[in-house]
């Protein structure tokens, strides 16, 4: 079983340490998701790894009528579903062309970012971090929190915290996204 307080890693290191094409592809995720290290990259590409390897055992036993393959495949469909990783329609085939950037933008530091709670993804990760984000009202301090698709309309900040006064200086402007012009329409 294990002691309880030594946890087993959730990832797994690349096989080998020095290739360049793969520091740099590490690197340039890091910059645009604002991630602490590698090794965070390391555990999404591990998440994909074992939906990836779930699919291929499925997918060599297609056509198949067992009930448990059938509960199976449902299983994980809904899973990737639900965490908004595939479209409701989607397939095996689907789940086998996921790649890492779409586990690293299901992420909670990610989706702060993008909702405009934060300018940058570094100031995303304090946030979160230091307690200022809330997801239905629950605080969430886990940058690395996987936020299901229900979830998503639900990230605000958290009602205790100064940010969630809109008049706060060090919240981002509301105006972040450029608004079309309106055109207006001459009647003949």
């Amino acid at each position: 079983m294990g002691d309880p307080r030594r946890l087993r890693k959730k990832y797994e290191t690349p096989s080998h340490p020095w290739e360049e094409e793969r520091i740099k592809r590490e690197n340039e995720l890091m910059k645009k998701y604002g991630l602490k290290n590698k090794r965070e990259i390391w555990k999404a590409e591990t998440i994909l790894r074992k939906y990836r390897t779930q699919a291929r055992k499925l997918l060599a036993k297609v056509g198949s009528e067992d009930p448990v393959y059938k509960r199976q495949v449902e299983q994980l469909m809904n899973h990737l579903i639900r965490m908004n990783l595939v479209k409701p329609d989607a397939t095996l085939d689907d789940c086998l062309a996921l790649t890492v950037e779409d586990i690293l933008k299901r992420r909670l530091q990610t989706l702060v970012y993008l909702k405009g709670l934060a300018a940058t993804p570094k100031q995303a990760r304090q946030l979160v971090v230091h307690g200022h984000i809330a997801i239905r009202g629950r605080r969430v301090t886990v940058p690395s929190y996987m936020v299901r698709a229900d979830e998503e309309k639900d990230i605000d900040y958290a009602p205790d915290s100064p940010l969630y006064d809109p008049s706060h200086p060090a919240r981002p402007s509301v105006d972040t996204i450029p608004k079309p012009k309106m055109v207006e329409v001459k009647e003949e």
